[in-house]
């Protein structure tokens, strides 16, 4: 199959994108769509085949429900069952982050598919921020199911690049938006009427959660999941990753070609080249490639660049990537919460 990549950048260009998109998905095709946390696989959520060819391209497993991406508020209570007693919380989410990064699992009604659900009682939606995806889902009036569009446990994709490297050959269609604006995939949570659970964490905080109920973070389940993004080895690259508390405190191997993906500062320029030296107990640390997630320690750019670099590195046929943890507080337990899964890749 040939892999077409079709750009959004002018006019007509959108205009063609967004019709051919449309077309694809009503003929139950998948496509591959930007969203603002990362480029989704996307097909009609009320077509069983069509979204049976999400977990082929992505070699997905079947266990692994899938979210639901909704046209507009009016499709809320069309794919779920708010109970009286969630009501009031769910629509106050609801109306403080959509359209956004923010999936909450509900319990659904029969029209979603069980190939959608694996089979749970309850469904995973949100409504997407991204322009792009808003426009087509708009136009086609149809729920979309669309996880991320990579290979299952890959590093998730953040430009279009990334998703023809991933799946190249196995789709038809690629929307080319440019990067991806919070380079995490959504927040997931379980509302209950007295307390939010969150389920995978991403852009939105739990301190930002914490405004509108108790909130609880659930730990991945060990054995039957209950939401997309639970495993607890997923977003992995093909080099192995280990995290490090600080880079000045890994030994590499004699000959071992590594990868830093830095995030603590660097007191002058050249502490990070290429060779290691000791000196008494001290030693001056270098690594075969680097990348800084954030010169200026800013959680949200260095969201933006995890997967992306994760990627770079991962293309340069190293030995071992070793990772510096981040904090673990607002958006950072979520940066890390990527990496710790990555590492068990």
């Amino acid at each position: 199959m040939q892999t077409r990549l079709l750009g959004t950048k002018t006019i007509a260009g959108r205009k063609k994108a967004v019709a051919r998109a449309v077309d694809l998905l009503c003929k139950g095709e998948v496509v591959a769509l930007p969203t603002e946390t990362v480029y989704g696989l996307a097909a009609d959520a009320l077509k069983p085949i069509a979204v049976a060819k999400i977990f082929e391209a992505k070699e997905r497993p079947r266990f692994d429900p899938l979210i639901v991406h909704l046209p507009n508020r009016d499709w809320l209570e069309k794919i779920v069952d708010v109970s009286v007693q969630d009501r009031q919380l769910i629509l106050e989410l609801a109306d403080k982050f959509w359209p956004g990064p923010l999936t909450m699992v509900l319990p659904q009604r029969q029209i979603v598919p069980e190939i959608v659900t694996a089979g749970l009682d309850t469904v995973a939606v949100r409504i997407s921020a991204h322009p792009v995806f808003a426009e087509i889902v708009r136009e086609l009036d149809q729920p979309l199911a669309a996880p991320s569009a990579n290979r299952f446990g890959r590093v998730s994709p953040t430009t279009a690049q990334h998703v023809m490297d991933e799946l190249g050959g196995r789709i038809s269609l690629i929307i080319d938006a440019g990067p991806t604006h919070h380079g995490l995939e959504s927040t997931i949570v379980s509302v209950r009427a007295n307390g939010i659970d969150i389920l995978r964490r991403g852009p939105i905080t739990a301190e930002q959660l914490s405004e509108f109920a108790e909130v609880n973070t659930v730990a991945s389940p060990a054995r039957r999941i209950s939401a997309p993004g639970q495993l607890p080895s997923h977003y992995a690259p093909k080099t192995q990753l280990r995290l490090i508390d600080c880079a000045e405190s890994f030994f590499a191997e004699k000959d071992q070609r590594v990868g830093l993906l830095a995030w603590n500062p660097r007191s002058r320029k050249g502490d990070l080249q290429i060779g290691q030296r000791r000196t008494g107990n001290c030693r001056s640390l270098n690594f075969s490639a680097v990348r800084h997630l954030s010169e200026r320690q800013d959680l949200r750019e260095a969201a933006t660049n995890l997967f992306r670099y994760l990627r770079e590195l991962d293309a340069l046929g190293l030995d071992l990537i070793v990772a510096e943890r981040v904090p673990g507080q607002g958006l950072g337990a979520a940066i890390l919460d990527r990496l710790e899964r990555a590492s068990r890749g």
